[in-house]
């Protein structure tokens, strides 16, 4: 009875472990040899390190290129991740990749839809700069058998309407594609706590910002830094929003450094959560 009563508190003690979600969002910036040193073939290994440091399980990134994305899947083998490019539904342009460990989860489906009125195909959006894009996925835990979707998405820089625009139609989207079953929705949404977009998402009663709930929370800065390791940015525009399925343990801005370096201009936000 004594070894039965051990071998059933050690697993529901692993079972409680498995449950447990060490999650991301992490704007990568896009490779180009305008930042000087703070190019991408300087910062990967630091991108990467940062990812390990944290154990992350899942993380959906922004603005990286498909030998970005490669070149972190080679040195981080124990992950894989889905995604197209904005420019061609392939491999051309920024993506809104969403990586993910394949020994935790198992890829159950996946697809991408552009920000705009048209969105099963490469174009800009209402008053957007550029072409806009949501990555999905959704997976479920090996151990467990537990089944979440996960929507990553780059909203515009430039265009007001579009955001807004943007902000309904993942909402509308993330309805349609997971219906009743938990979800994630991370991203660079180009607004802060304080705009009339993110008050859209952050009440639509779908998801909510994991930074309201966190038991423990480290966030003393704006998570763009634009590589400026001087200043002091104001302004949270990347967010970690989940549906009520998630207990948000922690929650924090990453400001780690190297060599005096950032290793991206936006912080990658990390959070903790437990179904």
């Amino acid at each position: 009875m004594r070894i039965q009563l051990i071998i059933l508190l050690t697993f529901n003690l692993l079972c409680t472990e498995a449950q447990h979600l060490r999650v991301a969002t992490y704007n990568l910036r896009y490779d180009t040899p305008r930042d000087s040193l703070d190019s991408w073939p300087y910062r990967v290994h630091a991108v990467a390190g940062l990812i390990g440091l944290y154990d992350l399980d899942i993380f959906g990134t922004q603005e990286g290129l498909k030998h970005q994305l490669e070149e972190l899947k080679k040195i981080l083998p124990g992950y894989d991740y889905i995604g197209v490019g904005r420019d061609d539904g392939a491999q051309q342009g920024e993506h809104t990749a969403v990586f993910y460990r394949k020994e935790k989860y198992k890829l159950l489906d996946h697809g991408d839809f552009w920000l705009s009125p048209v969105t099963d195909k490469p174009n800009r959006g209402w008053d957007a700069a550029l072409p806009r894009i949501c990555t999905w996925g959704k997976f479920s835990e090996i151990s467990s058998a537990k089944t979440f979707y996960w929507f990553n998405v780059h909203f515009d820089h430039i265009g007001e309407v579009a955001r807004r625009e943007s902000a309904l139609l993942v909402l509308e989207k993330t309805r349609e594609i997971a219906g009743t079953n938990p979800c994630i929705l991370t991203g660079d949404f180009n607004f802060d706590e304080n705009h009339d977009s993110y008050k859209l998402i952050n009440g639509s009663g779908l998801v909510h910002d994991a930074y309201d709930n966190a038991q423990f929370r480290f966030a003393p800065n704006g998570t763009f830094n634009g590589f400026d390791v001087l200043g002091d940015p104001v302004g949270r525009i990347d967010h970690i929003f989940v549906s009520s399925d998630f207990k948000v343990l922690r929650y924090g801005i990453l400001t780690n450094t190297y060599r005096g370096h950032f290793p991206s201009d936006h912080f990658p936000v990390f959070a903790e959560l437990i179904f």
